[in-house]
């Protein structure tokens, strides 16, 4: 049982599929990074320049201050026994996270398009080329049957 076990678990690993997946996850990974760095510090800045030098990733709504050891809450109206930190609504973090949603959509998007293009061009060039001659041996074997098919 363990060794089919482990010899399916061999075919699967073997396959060129969990290995195009791997590496598909790395080079995710990998674009992903550079993704970010392209918003976070190409993007973001020269935008937040033209909004009037706004940072996006600050930019937050608060809807509690913090509160410390002996201070009333506000709202429920206890005694806080703990340090609280303030309640925010972090939509500088979102903005950041949409740009970099689109940028790589976008990105994707044109990746996509030139491979298609790319194997449109290719399966033309293919069609268009003249059909390979057959091997000598293969144009012998068919002399052959084509004179024992004509001696009966």
């Amino acid at each position: 049982m363990a060794t089919g076990l482990i010899r399916e678990f061999r075919d699967f690993i073997v396959k060129g599929n969990a290995f195009d997946l791997a590496v598909g996850v790395i080079i995710g990974a990998a674009f992903g990074g550079v993704v970010k760095s392209l918003v976070d510090n190409v993007m973001m800045p020269p935008l937040g320049f033209l909004l009037g030098g706004v940072d996006f990733a600050n930019k937050t709504i608060q809807l509690a201050p913090a509160l410390t050891a002996g201070d009333t809450h506000p709202l429920w109206r206890y005694t806080v026994s703990k340090d609280l930190p303030a309640t925010v609504i972090s939509y500088g973090l979102f903005v950041n996270a949409l740009v970099s949603l689109l940028i790589q959509g976008f990105a994707i998007f044109v990746v996509i398009k030139a491979i298609n293009k790319a194997r449109t061009r290719f399966q033309r060039e293919e069609a268009d080329a003249p059909p390979v001659a057959p091997p000598e041996d293969i144009k012998l074997l068919g002399e052959i049957r084509d004179l024992l098919k004509n001696r009966s």
